[in-house]
């Protein structure tokens, strides 16, 4: 007899799992239902940005796989369906068509949640009005570009300075914008340590962008027909044509709450290794609107990602399917790019460090993405945390031109390894002059934490 599998999100997650399912089951075994309240599915929000700036020439060069794509593989997807309600001792879903608005229930055997993440739009004067803008789904893509092709005004404020705030003023700068960037910390991407948020501020000062820090907004001021005219906070006033927020996300987990689901510290559901929400065995979830694992600190953690997203789904599609696998955790890396600053990042901050009762010692060093005498040889910046005493790694952030950026990977194995910094001083790296000098920046950085481990040891 056929199960039933419902799969709620049709994006990263909850494809992946849809499309790992079917191909271990048929459709006579294994019915599977998509609901998806936009318009598209699997797609890149990652890309967006630069589709915005117009690196990617086009909105459908961000679909990996398109609807008529999953429904040919016997896949049930219903776009413009949003589920109002779960029923989980019932097992079934109470969904509602956003064209029609016919309502019903349906039943499962198995249930997929991949909810995804909501944006952070706190409740301000002005932050509905035109020109204000939040950039997640595909359609807020296409609705910003259309409103960047209309505008008349050359100015645009950025509020937050997270990775979309990054990414979407340099994406404006490429649009020919005055941009300014407004921020509640006192530096741009809190994912770094302010010391290292000192560093791409001074480099997004570098290319015309204006960054305000330690500013808290109070509103969006509006012109006489209701558009955005400026950008308030508590001492000061930056005028905009356009305004993007870019103040982060917060899981998407309301439906899961109401149904008394088990949350963690962030609000992200919790799960066991197989992505199983805990409590329930026929109930997986995966994505942003879960918390998962730190290896680094034990702690659970809020991370959004499309590359643990659809590690998720592989994963959840393979435990609905009948098979078996498990996501063992994170150590937290990460990479963007403001222009050509290349801006990475992995394992603990200071203050993540302090949280869990880490002691630590932190070296920062300045090195160059090739050999110095190699033409089109750029400055970088590494700084890192290693244990205090054990000289475990803890943390590695890097900041540079070309090359910087993917060099976080280096430390992202050594993290999953538990690596110390001695033991990464002794990798056999690749070395050639046009791509590093004879030693790596990041073998630097585990050199000198080395020495400062041992001093300490001895004081």
């Amino acid at each position: 007899m056929s199960e039933r599998v419902v799969v709620i999100g049709g994006d990263a997650t909850g494809m992946s799992a849809a499309s790992q399912a079917r191909r271990l089951k048929n459709a006579g075994e294994l019915e599977i239902v998509v609901f998806e309240r936009g318009h598209y599915t699997s797609y890149s929000a990652c890309g967006i940005p630069y589709w915005v700036g117009g690196e990617v020439g086009a909105r459908d060069d961000l679909i990996a796989r398109t609807p008529a794509e999953h429904r040919a593989r016997d896949i049930d997807l219903r776009l413009r369906t949003e589920v109002l309600e779960l029923d989980v001792p019932g097992q079934r879903v109470r969904w509602r068509d956003l064209e029609s608005g016919a309502e019903s229930w349906l039943s499962y055997d198995k249930l997929v949640l991949a909810t995804g993440a909501t944006p952070i739009r706190p409740p301000l004067p002005g932050i509905d009005a035109p020109g204000v803008h939040g950039v997640q789904t595909l359609d807020d893509g296409q609705a910003l570009i259309d409103t960047l092709e209309s505008n008349p005004g050359r100015r645009a404020v950025v509020v937050g300075a997270g990775y979309i705030g990054v990414e979407m003023a340099e994406a404006l700068i490429h649009r020919g914008y005055q941009v300014t960037m407004v921020n509640r910390g006192p530096e741009p991407m809190s994912t770094l340590d302010p010391d290292m948020g000192v560093v791409v501020r001074k480099a997004m000062e570098g290319m015309g962008i204006k960054v305000i820090g330690d500013a808290e907004v109070t509103g969006i001021r509006t012109a006489a027909d209701g558009r955005v005219e400026a950008v308030t906070t508590t001492d000061a006033e930056y005028p905009a044509d356009v305004v993007v927020l870019g103040l982060g996300v917060r899981p998407n987990t309301d439906l899961a709450r109401a149904a008394e689901l088990p949350l963690g510290p962030a609000g992200g559901l919790v799960t066991d290794l197989a992505m199983r929400v805990r409590g329930h065995e026929n109930i997986w979830a995966g994505g942003d609107c879960v918390e998962v694992l730190d290896l680094v600190s034990g702690t659970l953690r809020h991370i959004p990602l499309g590359t643990h997203a659809n590690k998720h789904g592989q994963i959840i599609g393979s435990g609905v399917g009948g098979d078996y696998a498990t996501f063992p955790g994170v150590v937290g890396t990460a990479v963007s790019k403001v222009c050509d600053l290349e801006v990475a990042r992995t394992g603990l901050r200071e203050k993540d460090a302090r949280a869990v009762g880490l002691q630590y010692v932190t070296v920062m060093i300045e090195s160059t993405s090739r050999s110095g005498y190699y033409p089109g040889t750029a400055p970088m910046t590494v700084k890192l945390l290693a244990e205090r005493r054990t000289g475990r790694l803890l943390g590695v952030q890097i900041a540079g031109r070309e090359g910087a950026g993917k060099r976080i990977d280096i430390a992202a194995v050594a993290l999953t390894v538990r690596m110390t910094v001695e033991q990464m001083v002794a990798l056999d790296l690749g070395y050639a002059p046009p791509f590093s000098p004879v030693w790596d920046p990041v073998l630097v950085a585990a050199r000198k934490a080395v020495s400062a481990v041992r001093r300490d040891s001895r004081a």
